[in-house]
C-alpha cells in the first residue's frame, strides 16, 4: 500500500489564484533542512529561497475524470528551491516541501493516501476590504496582508534581487517537486505541467508565519511576492528513481 503514496495517477486542476512569497535565507542555514542528495538552487551563491505558496485550486480531480467530480481546495505549502542530478545526467530544478495545509479534511485524507506531503487541515479566512485583502489562519498562526492599488510594485527593499525579471526565476512552482526517502535512497519526481504562466508582482503590507518563525532562521528577508491566476495545471505520474 505505500506505493499509493507516490503520486500514482496524474492529477490536474485549476489555479484560480497562486500567491507565492519567497523569502531569500543565506544558504548555510538551509542547508540542514533537505536530504543529501539534493542541492540549494541559489542565487549569487549566497542566498537560498523558502516559498510560501497559497493556491486556490478549482475541480481539482484523477486527469481525465470530468469536471464535475472535482472537489475546491485551498492548498498552502513551505517549500525550499533545490536541485537534482537525475539518474540519466539530467540536472533538474525544483522544489522540496516542508509542510503542507489544506482547508478541508477530504484534500487531508486523500493527499496523505496519494502524496507524502503530510498535509493538515487548518482555518483559512479571506477578507477584502476596499484595497487590502487579508488571509489569515488561527490555528496554523500566519496573517498575510495584500494591498492593491494602481501603483507599480517595487521589488521588496530587502531584496536580494535587482529586478522583477530575476525575482520570478524563483516566483515557482518550479517544473518539478521531490520527494526523499531516506531509508531506500530513493527519490520520487513529480513533473507539473502548466499553461499561461504570468507572474504579476503584488505589494505585501504585512505577513507572519508561525512555521516559519519556528525554524528560527536568521537574516531572512521577503524577496519576491507574485500571484499568478486563472492557470490550467497538472502533475504527471510520479517518477521513482534510486539516487545515486
Amino acid at each position: 500500500m505505500k506505493s499509493l503514496k507516490n503520486h500514482p495517477f496524474a492529477v490536474e486542476a485549476f489555479f484560480e489564484s497562486s500567491i507565492v512569497l519567497t523569502f531569500a535565507v543565506p544558504k548555510a542555514q538551509l542547508e540542514k533542512y533537505i536530504p543529501s542528495c539534493l542541492t540549494l538552487d541559489t542565487f549569487q551563491d549566497k542566498w537560498a529561497f523558502l516559498a510560501v505558496a497559497m493556491v486556490q485550486t478549482k475541480n481539482l480531480r484523477p486527469k481525465g475524470f470530468p469536471t464535475f467530480m472535482g472537489n475546491d481546495f485551498f492548498l498552502i505549502g513551505f517549500r525550499i528551491f533545490v536541485r537534482y542530478k537525475a539518474n540519466t545526467g539530467k540536472r533538474l530544478r525544483g522544489l522540496y516541501i516542508l509542510k503542507s495545509e489544506t482547508n478541508k479534511k477530504k484534500m487531508e485524507l486523500f493527499g496523505n493516501i496519494f502524496t507524502h506531503y503530510n498535509y493538515s487541515t487548518t482555518d483559512i479566512s479571506i477578507t477584502t476590504h476596499e484595497s487590502l485583502k487579508t488571509i489569515h489562519s488561527k490555528k496554523s498562526n500566519f496573517e498575510l496582508q495584500i494591498e492593491s492599488n494602481d501603483e507599480p510594485v517595487c521589488i521588496p527593499a530587502e531584496s536580494p534581487f535587482n529586478d522583477w525579471k530575476t525575482a520570478r526565476r524563483f516566483a515557482g512552482p518550479l517544473p518539478y517537486t521531490f520527494t526523499v526517502n531516506k531509508e531506500n535512497r530513493t527519490v520520487l519526481i513529480i513533473e507539473g505541467v502548466r499553461q499561461n504562466w504570468k507572474p504579476e508582482p503584488i505589494k505585501i503590507k504585512r505577513s507572519s508565519f508561525d512555521f516559519i518563525d519556528n525554524l528560527q532562521l536568521e537574516n531572512a528577508v521577503l524577496a519576491s511576492a507574485f500571484e499568478i491566476k486563472n492557470v490550467p495545471y497538472y502533475w504527471k505520474k510520479g517518477k521513482l528513481e534510486i539516487w545515486n
